[in-house]
Formats: structure tokens, sequence, C-alpha cells
């Protein structure tokens, strides 16, 4: 079973578009990688432009295959570390925000 991974990246400058483009070309990457047998697939992101930072979440075998799809998406990092995802707990009724 693949582990979970968190990438922080920094990405002064760009915008919302930028880093969409960015993180589909991350994506792509992870495909050709996955389909010549070092799997990683790439799960999302969430971009926070007042911090001009990106937070991206993966699945691999080995962190080693998300920097190869990073560098090969020309996209940087600050730091890849391993990660549980959480999802919210259910509850019976649902309160609107706003």
């Amino acid at each position: 079973m693949a582990n979970a991974y968190l990438v922080e990246r920094y990405l002064p400058g760009l915008s919302e578009s930028q880093v969409r483009a960015a993180v589909t070309r991350v994506a792509d990457e992870c495909e050709r990688l996955s389909a010549a047998g070092e799997p990683v697939r790439y799960l999302g992101s969430t971009f926070l432009p007042g911090e001009e930072a990106c937070l991206c979440r993966f699945e691999a075998d080995d962190p080693d295959a998300i920097t190869r799809a990073s560098e090969r998406a020309g996209l940087p990092w600050a730091r890849i570390t391993p990660a549980a995802t959480l999802p919210a707990p259910e509850r019976r009724s649902v309160t609107r925000i706003g």
C-alpha cells in the first residue's frame, strides 16, 4: 500500500492560474512515472495565495518518486513529509456556512 505525503511548496509571484498549470504538470509526470513502474499519485493541492505557498498531497511507495515528478515538472518544493489524511467526522445534521 502506498504512503501518503504532504509537499510544501513556496511559489512567490505565481498566480492561481500559474499554480494550477504547474500542478497539472506534476500530475502528468506522476502518471508517466506510474506507467513506467514507479507508483506515485497526485491527490490535490491547497493554494495559499497570501502566503505564496501551495500544499500538495501525494501517495507513493517512496518519496523519491514525488521528487522526480516535481523535478520533471519544474516545480520546486521545500519539504516532503509523511502525512495522514483525517476525514471530517460524520455528523447527523449539516450546518450551512454563509
